[in-house]
């Protein structure tokens, strides 16, 4: 049983990794290592929190009150998750593939949907 929800865990989060043109390329562009396939999972993931930065940023620069005390509250509790999510693929149990190439399309998600939910807060019309 536990293989197989593992199994079927790695394939979802598979699937959706690559979502980043600019990780696509690097991954092709890698030397087949583990080391290169980390350096552009780690890149993916530095960029999803520049951009998640930035929608902060606009964000926040926009709230007064008590609205702009909340989301601070919102904001520190979502990046506790985020420190956790996607942990299970860098745990060991799914190899390095689990730690190189998994974890970190799974992490770059989460903090891509963060940006698209901030986004969505800052302009609630469009």
């Amino acid at each position: 049983m536990k293989s197989t929800l593992l199994g079927l865990l790695l394939a979802l989060s598979a699937s959706s990794a690559f979502a980043d043109d600019l990780y696509d390329a690097c991954m092709k562009a890698a030397d087949g290592t583990n080391p290169g396939f980390a350096k552009c999972g780690g890149d993916w993931i530095a960029r999803a929190d520049a951009d998640l930065n930035t929608a902060w940023k606009a964000l926040y620069s926009k709230a007064e009150g008590q609205t702009k005390t909340d989301l601070l509250v919102e904001q520190r509790a979502w990046n506790s998750y985020k420190e956790q999510s996607c942990t299970f693929l860098a745990n060991g149990e799914a190899g390095r593939e689990g730690q190189v190439i998994q974890f970190p399309a799974c992490r770059a998600k989460v903090i891509e949907a963060r940006t698209l939910e901030l986004e969505d807060y800052a302009s609630p019309d469009e």
